[in-house]
């Protein structure tokens, strides 16, 4: 009898997955649906390679948390076999709470629910049906394990989470940039008074690590045409829900009908079984299948918004160092509503202004430690001879405008 599942990932090569509890994860229904939701979200709109699942990313993060845990046993660390386990679970099940298109529906058919607390929810729900296999692991998801070594496998600047989607990431839609040495990079790492380390041999491995984390968010995370495209999709779910609490009838599987028609917060989620139960039901079909409907709805903001992501009629995207004036923003509006024979206050769904900041590393966040021969850690800021703490901590900021094309 086969004691493994062998699985061929196109970055990775063969992931074996045990038969045992970690191949009950994996084949669990809600591990699998994420095989329903893009981990890029509508990146695929400027990278049309960008095809790939949260469930892929899920697989290759459990494959380098498992190169991961045979280094440090290699260099003498020690890690029980319970432990081992439990630390691969939680990093298959680190994205249960994603909703389809990231965070899009935190931003406004949920309100104040972060995905990791939904992530949570499921796995103790998870953890329920597995007669407690997993309580472990959620522990150790939680930062509430002895061993600190192991949640910051888990969440970290140097986790495996990072370095599955990184490496994943470039390699789907083609940025060469962000291409990082993975497999150098686990095979530097060690502990040193329960805290994650990397041999100061792997220090230009970490410097091309943060360039490319850098370069990625800017070319691709942030970039301005999947930024207009997500804050279009805001927008059309935004004024729907509107449409909703007004009482008209919108076209919607059961699961988004839901979340449309009643105003779900924290509190519902904790209390409401229901809400769990819609919301993993939700994934980027329901979404697709109701804007495709959208198109022909009578609300013209609706179809309007809807037509623009079906058909990739998307807004034009300015990126600026500085705001956009109170005056220049008054004109747009006033242009969007003579152009759509609606109100100045409707243009609104039209216009957005975002400002996005993202730094290339963050001490206060959690430090990347250097280890050198004689025992001695030192920061990457202060290790590095390329970047230092300037160049590393420098928050850059940007100003996104985006309106519909006049």
């Amino acid at each position: 009898m086969q004691d493994r599942k062998i699985i061929n990932d196109p970055v990775f090569g063969f992931i074996n997955i045990p038969k045992g509890l970690l191949y009950d994860v994996v084949t669990h229904p809600i591990l699998q649906r994420l095989t329903r939701i893009k981990q890029l979200g509508l990146s695929s709109i400027v990278y049309p390679g960008a095809q790939h699942t949260r469930f892929q990313h899920s697989l290759g993060a459990f494959y380098l948390m498992s190169e991961a845990i045979n280094t440090l046993r290699q260099k003498g660390n020690f890690i029980f076999d319970s432990e081992a386990e439990a630390v691969q679970a939680a990093i298959l099940m680190h994205d249960i709470g994603h909703g389809p298109f990231s965070h899009v529906l935190e931003h406004t058919l949920v309100k104040g629910v972060h995905h990791e607390e939904i992530s949570l929810m499921l796995m103790e729900r998870m953890n329920n049906e597995l007669k407690g296999q997993l309580t472990l692991a959620i522990q150790i998801f939680k930062d509430e394990y002895p061993k600190k070594f192991l949640h910051q496998l888990i969440s970290s600047q140097l986790d495996m989470d990072r370095l599955d989607y990184l490496r994943r990431d470039s390699f789907y839609t083609g940025v060469t940039e962000g291409n990082i040495g993975s497999a150098r990079i686990i095979k530097m790492l060690n502990v040193k008074d329960d805290h994650l380390v990397v041999d100061s041999k792997g220090i230009y491995s970490i410097e091309n690590y943060l360039m490319a984390r850098r370069l990625m968010y800017w070319q691709v995370y942030l970039h301005k045409t999947s930024v207009a495209a997500e804050k279009m999709l805001v927008s059309a779910l935004t004024r729907a829900k509107e449409l909703a609490n007004k009482g008209v009838e919108l076209f919607a599987s059961p699961a988004l009908h839901f979340f449309l028609y009643n105003n779900v917060d924290a509190k519902d989620f904790k209390n409401n079984p229901i809400c769990l139960e819609n919301y993993i039901k939700l994934d980027d079909n329901d979404i697709w299948t109701s804007l495709k409907v959208w198109c022909d709805h009578p609300d013209v903001i609706l179809s309007t918004l809807s037509q623009g992501i079906v058909n990739r009629k998307l807004f034009k995207v300015k990126v600026s160092e500085t705001n956009i004036t109170k005056e220049r923003k008054n004109e747009i509006l006033q242009s969007i509503s003579k152009q759509l024979n609606i109100t100045k206050k409707e243009a609104e769904y039209f216009f957005f202004v975002n400002t996005i900041g993202k730094d290339m590393y963050s001490k206060e966040d959690d430090s990347i430690e250097i280890m050198y021969k004689d025992g001695e850690t030192k920061d990457i800021a202060y290790a590095s001879d390329m970047l230092n703490i300037s160049t590393l901590s420098k928050k850059v900021r940007k100003y996104y405008i985006c309106t519909l094309r006049t």
